[in-house]
């Protein structure tokens, strides 16, 4: 099994972890600004330091980063910011196992993103998988109770913010993967730590100096709930290294196709952790999207 596979299983259980603590936050200190900024605050050193161990064991110096990587690397990062922001706020709608599975629209729509920015493809059964996940999202997106019916049933604030983070987890995953093709030399993880660290740096500064104009106080409540806080970035670091350096290696679609194991992951945590309970037709709607991206691996 190539070792993309396994770079993005580990990059998904970081990743549960890490939504793990962040929903902990935003429910108790801290806004879902001020839980989505945790995320880049702390785990901006923890790149930092990464990125520069590494170049220096290898013996080797900072590479030169073009125009190109910047733009891919800021549209990305900005994109990031946005959809993490977007999961934290579905948290307050659904339990955490369906906030993550809708997340996951983000392997449909990677594919598109892929194809008309990179010029990535999949195959026909690729497409198929597609199809199989669109009526996944569309189950889970249907509210527990309701007395409306028909299409309406589907057109909810959770289901927005779904698909909303789908997009821009898309379009961050795209960004990235053509960041870390621009960084013209080393290997994979090389590749990876320069721009994790670049790109969590630029997103640390963004989001304090918005929340300190939108939010007043919210930093201040990050650095006081750094004991759980400092874990998010740890988690944060070791995903988003673990995601880059399998975006450097394959189709971005197919990283995040492998990622929906984070799936399994949230449903584990979700009955565990935060004593929720999982609907039938919720088994149903993540069972469809896990049945979509084993067609898109296995076959596209």
């Amino acid at each position: 099994m190539d070792a993309w596979i396994f770079i993005a299983i580990a990059a998904a259980a970081f990743q549960t972890l890490r939504f793990m603590l962040q929903k902990s936050l935003s429910m108790g200190p801290l806004s879902a600004g001020g839980a989505t900024f945790a995320r880049f605050f702390y785990g901006a050193p923890f790149a930092a330091i990464l990125a520069l161990g590494y170049l220096t064991w290898r013996g080797v110096g900072w590479p030169e980063l073009n125009g190109v990587f910047w733009a891919y690397a800021m549209i990305g990062g900005l994109a990031q910011i946005l959809a993490t922001l977007f999961v934290v706020l579905i948290f307050a709608e659904r339990n955490f196992a369906v906030g993550i599975t809708f997340k996951k629209t983000e392997v449909i729509q990677t594919a598109i993103v892929g194809f008309v920015v990179l010029g990535d493809r999949v195959s026909l059964y690729g497409f198929v998988a597609i199809l199989i996940g669109l009526v996944g999202v569309l189950v889970l997106s249907e509210p527990p109770k309701t007395d409306v019916k028909g299409w309406r049933r589907f057109a909810n604030r959770a289901a927005g913010l779904g698909l909303a983070s789908g997009a821009f987890f898309a379009i961050s995953a795209v960004g990235y993967r053509g960041a870390t093709l621009e960084v013209a030399q080393g290997d994979a993880f090389f590749r990876a730590a320069v721009t994790v660290s670049v790109v969590t740096l630029a997103q640390s500064l963004g989001m304090m100096a918005w929340l300190m104009a939108r939010e007043p106080g919210q930093v201040r409540r990050v650095w006081a709930a750094r004991g759980t806080a400092v874990w998010i970035g740890v988690t944060s670091m070791a995903g988003s290294v673990a995601w880059f350096t399998a975006f450097t290696l394959q189709n971005a679609a197919y990283v995040f196709a492998v990622g929906q194991v984070e799936v399994i992951f949230s449903i584990i945590a979700s009955v565990l952790f935060f004593k929720e309970r999982i609907a039938g037709r919720e088994f149903l709607g993540m069972g469809l999207l896990t049945a979509s991206i084993v067609v898109l691996v296995a076959l596209g």
